[in-house]
């Protein structure tokens, strides 16, 4: 029987390695020079770029045991992406460091990267470059570009009183995933999509730039909770947020989980993060199209309040949990 040799990233060294990984990366038409020189060329029509970047540690924001290395390619490239699309811009492409632990399998690592080149797929955009290096576990850094195509930056301090929020995308799937996960419930015993929502994010990249052809006046990504990061646009616009928890979609397999885990799945809604939804402020009586849904308003004050309920700001915070 012919037995297939399992090839390690240390087996292959760095330079094979980025030969490797470049090698499965077609370049987009935003791109004038990819991967192979010192830095990456891009296109920049509207004349100015917007940059983001995500950190992302192996046993801190995802788990190989749980997650395939496809699935940490796309959760990786989609949390910047999101992050772009927030500010009404379109992705154009992104860079990538990348720590590998020798052992690592080279099919892993292929995973990885056809991951990322998948989820950049879906906006256009492309993996440009990057650097790699030797490390215990497994860290990935991605910087993210992105085009504004002649709109201004929405930023999180536009929001004015009476202004109306609304969120698109899902809210509270992956902080389910996560519990599940950690209770030992997984497919086919969790309810369907959510363990799937931890390992990869599905954020309405389109709806970014919609939102800012719409008027928005202010927008971010939902990645450390709807109530920690609607703070967030409260303090930088010096305004409160009221919202309506009759108005939050709640699924119901985030219901069937509470269910299993004995859990308030609203609180799933209000402080998961990880599912890469935006929230937006609108000016009242813009016509919202059916993917966004309006669930509160802006109001004179500060903070975030719940109609009906005591809450505290929940949400991920690296160096409390």
């Amino acid at each position: 029987m012919n037995r297939r040799c399992a090839i390690t990233v240390g087996d292959l060294g760095e330079f094979g390695i980025v030969s490797r990984i470049s090698g499965r990366l077609p370049q987009g038409g935003a791109v004038l020079l990819g991967p192979g020189d010192d830095a990456a060329l891009l296109r920049a029509p509207d004349g100015r770029v917007v940059v983001t970047t995500d950190l992302l540690i192996e046993g801190r924001h995802f788990r190989r045991d749980w997650s395939s290395g496809y699935d940490i390619g796309r959760k990786a490239a989609a949390q910047n992406l999101s992050d772009v699309a927030a500010m009404g811009a379109r992705p154009t492409g992104i860079v990538v460091g990348l720590g590998l632990p020798a052992d690592a399998s080279t099919g892993w690592l292929d995973d990885l990267t056809d991951g990322l080149r998948d989820e950049c797929d879906l906006v256009g955009a492309s993996v440009v470059g990057g650097d790699v290096t030797r490390c215990d576990a497994v860290v990935i850094g991605v910087t993210a570009l992105g085009d504004l195509g002649g709109r201004a930056p929405i930023t999180r301090s536009g929001a004015r009183p009476g202004d109306v929020v609304a969120v698109t995308g899902r809210l509270g799937h992956a902080a389910a995933g996560l519990a599940l996960l950690r209770a030992g419930l997984t497919v086919p015993a969790a309810p369907a999509g959510l363990v799937e929502a931890h390992r990869r994010p599905l954020p309405p990249y389109a709806r970014g730039p919609e939102a800012a052809g719409l008027g928005a006046t202010a927008m971010l990504d939902v990645s450390d909770g709807l109530l920690q990061d609607l703070g967030h646009v409260a303090r930088a616009s010096g305004v409160g947020v009221l919202l309506d928890p009759g108005r939050l979609p709640v699924p119901g397999a985030l219901r069937e989980a509470a269910d299993l885990l004995g859990a308030d799945p609203l609180e799933w809604v209000l402080s998961g993060g990880d599912d890469h939804a935006l929230a937006a402020t609108f000016p009242d009586g813009v016509a919202l199209p059916s993917e966004w849904t309006m669930v509160g308003r802006v109001i004179e004050g500060g903070g975030v309040r719940v109609e009906g309920r005591s809450v505290e700001h929940g949400g991920w915070d690296h160096f409390r949990e």
